[in-house]
């Protein structure tokens, strides 16, 4: 059976796609500088070594929003369980070795959802999937881009999506970002008859 365009599944092909990587438990993990940094860097690598392009990401503090699509030879799918796998390991890293005051609660969570999981040894960082929606037209793209940019907006974080440090919004400002390798889509243009 066919899969319809634009329902949630997983990476299929390597197409563009909208992702949302969540942690387990949705944990509040991003609420701290040094993890979200770990994201960023993860995401650099990617780009720079796996062929990753990123036209769009918002980093909230349990989940990360992507649009992405990735160069030849490389399959999208692979790139992303080996981000999801490097990102996991270094931020867990840094909540067992740096400053952190929610340490213990946040390991026992992930160790207990390690242990519902064939794949995971000690600790689950982030949930199964990645709530994958292939991008079938301008249209819909961009729908998904402002619903990106405005998730901090709607959470009460910001009152402008471009003063969310870790999003995208700003590189479509045209404004200085965390992560300059965005490759940021032409607006869309609308007829008006």
């Amino acid at each position: 059976m066919k899969m319809k365009q634009g329902v949630k599944h997983t990476i299929k092909k390597n197409s563009s796609y909208f992702l949302t990587l969540t942690v387990v438990g949705w944990i509040d993990v991003f609420s701290r500088k040094n993890h979200k940094d770990a994201i960023i860097s993860s995401l650099r690598f990617c780009i720079e070594n796996k062929g990753l392009n990123v036209y769009c990401f918002c980093l909230m503090t349990n989940h990360l929003h992507l649009i992405v699509n990735c160069n030849e030879p490389y399959q999208l799918n692979d790139v992303i369980r080996d981000f999801k796998k490097f990102s996991s390991k270094k931020i867990l890293a840094q909540i067992q070795n740096e400053a952190e005051s929610r340490r213990e609660w946040m390991l026992d969570e992930f160790s207990n959802a390690a242990k519902e999981s064939s794949k995971h040894k000690n600790f689950k960082f982030w949930q199964v999937g990645n709530h994958a929606i292939e991008l079938f037209s301008e249209k819909f793209t961009w729908e998904k881009i402002n619903y990106i940019h405005q998730n901090p907006v709607e959470e009460g974080f910001v009152t402008n999506d471009f003063e969310w440090k870790y999003s995208s919004a700003s590189n479509y400002q045209g404004m200085d970002s965390v992560l300059t390798e965005i490759y940021c889509l032409p607006q869309r243009l609308i007829t008006i008859r």
